[in-house]
């Protein structure tokens, strides 16, 4: 980034219950970005250009996961960013979020192991030709902690047929070499489905966290292009 230039701003949404907030403020301000904490009570985005919605488990997850949220005074400006062509990243929690609010479609089951996972996986990269995607390459091979309970993404089957012949499909669990396996799938998630895009490109939701993959000291660096990507898309 040039000397002098503004540091993009980027809203940071935080719930009751968010735990991943913080990890995303850094993520954002780590690859060049100036990370912005917004309330959920607030009406407005601070005059940011990408808005990200983190981890956690807001509002404790009662009704459902993101249920709650998706009527947080600040989802209709989320909204709003969304529809007017905006950058919108949801992340775990954020991704039910906008599940929930119908920017992304489809919904989330518990895991079919009916238990809360938390451990690495290992993403394919559908596609690479979305201003958030445009530091990855399609068939690049990621791998990102999960950590939730409501991870299998499910959807009619007219829905499923859609996300597919669209292209909308960015990220699906699979092997270490990239092979899609029903034993890569953690969750159970339809078509191995970890991350959607909207059709305009703008909109991305995934389960996996990659603001905890921007350092090498914790882990790895693989969550950066997605980060990195909004960041600039700003």
């Amino acid at each position: 980034m040039k000397a002098g230039r503004r540091r993009p701003r980027v809203a940071v949404v935080i719930f009751p219950g968010s735990n991943c907030d913080r990890d995303t403020l850094a993520a954002v301000e780590a690859t060049g970005g100036e990370a912005v904490p917004v309330w959920h009570q607030s009406r407005d985005l601070a005059g940011c250009g990408s808005v990200i919605l983190p981890g956690g488990f807001s509002y404790g997850d009662y009704l459902r996961a993101g249920a709650m949220a998706a009527h947080s005074p600040v989802m209709a400006a989320v909204r709003r960013h969304a529809e007017a062509g905006r950058p919108v990243l949801g992340i775990c929690n954020g991704f039910q979020m906008l599940l929930e609010i119908g920017l992304l479609p489809g919904a989330m089951l518990m895991n079919r192991t009916l238990r809360f996972i938390c451990r690495d996986v290992h993403l394919r990269v559908e596609r690479d030709d979305v201003p958030l995607l445009t530091y990855l390459r399609r068939g690049q091979v990621l791998r990102l902690p999960i950590a939730h309970k409501e991870g299998n993404w499910f959807a009619p089957p007219e829905v499923v047929r859609e996300v597919e012949s669209e292209g909308t499909v960015v990220l699906r669990y699979c092997t270490p070499g990239g092979g899609l396996d029903d034993g890569a799938n953690p969750n159970g998630a339809l078509n191995a489905i970890a991350g959607l895009v909207n059709s305009a490109g703008n909109v991305l939701g995934l389960m996996p966290h990659p603001e905890r993959r921007v350092r090498g000291i914790v882990g790895g660096e693989d969550g950066t292009p997605l980060i990195r990507g909004l960041v600039e898309a700003a």
